[in-house]
Formats: C-alpha cells, structure tokens, sequence
C-alpha cells in the first residue's frame, strides 16, 4: 500500500498523526507545498481511508480508569459465523479497548480498561459466560513502557 503515496503524502500523514490541530496552511508549509494542493492531498487521504480520522489522546486513569488488562481469548468454534458474532459482541463492550484476532492457541486478545478491578472481574465473568467462549486468560498491566498511537514513521526516510 505504500506504493500508492509519494513522499509529500508521506509528510503529510507525518505530521497530521504528530499534531491533528495544525491548520492547513501550517501542514501546507512544513510539508512544503502551497495550501490549495495541501488541502486537495488531504482530502484524498481521507477518502482513501489512509486518513481514518482525527482524535484527541486522553489519559485513562486522569478520566477514572484505574485497571489496564489484556484478556487472551479461546473461542470453542472457529467458523467464519462464530468469529463473526464474537466480534460483534466485542462492538458493544466499552471496556474492550482493542480487539485483536491472532493466530495460534488465543483468538483473540483484547485490551481493556475499568474504573477498578472490580469493574473488570465483572467485565470477565460477562465475557466468559459469552457465547462461543472456550476460555480466557487475564493479564494485569503493572505499568506502561510504550504507547506509540501512531504509525512508524521514520523522519529520516520521509
């Protein structure tokens, strides 16, 4: 997919996911083109989906949210239909975070954050009693050593 964006569409998506809030001169100027092509670029981005939207990054536990855990989920079947409807499921949970299908003895592996560690044991005994759940494993997160929210952008190479 890389193929499809030259190295000013690279700068731009850059410097957008580095800072959201700039205006479009701002982009235009860092990025080293006027603002009317900038904008055009932009909007291109966007409705090619490289440009899934804009947000702001908030800190769980200043909002309330105590517990990070991770949930590894086995699921009993493995049909198109039952991943279908234990994705589903996930949609409407807002403690789950990030859901992710892998590979391997674990389907799934959620993220997850609760108030307290009450919130998320009764999080785990909906999700466990969920249908189509073979088994779950948690995870407590004791700290944080990385949160990158971006794509890996090398500067240099840009």
């Amino acid at each position: 997919m890389r193929g499809r964006f030259d190295a000013i569409d690279l700068k731009i998506m850059s410097e957008l996911q580095a800072d959201g809030r700039m205006t479009n001169v701002e982009l235009a100027r860092r990025v080293g083109i006027s603002a009317p092509p900038c904008l055009r670029r932009v909007r291109a981005l966007e409705e090619a989906d490289a440009i899934r939207g804009y947000r702001a990054l908030l800190d769980e536990r200043k909002l309330g949210f105590e517990v990070t855990a991770f949930a590894m989920v086995q699921l009993a079947g493995n049909s198109e239909l039952d991943r279908a409807e234990f994705e589903a499921r996930v949609r409407d949970w807002s403690t789950v975070r990030e859901c992710h299908m892998l590979s391997g003895e674990v389907d799934f592996m959620l993220k997850c954050v609760a108030r307290d560690l009450t919130s998320f044991q009764n999080f785990v005994i909906e999700l466990t009693a969920a249908k189509n759940v073979k088994s779950v494993k948690t995870a407590l997160a004791l700290g944080q050593v990385k949160n990158e929210a971006t794509a890996p952008f090398d500067a240099a190479r840009i």
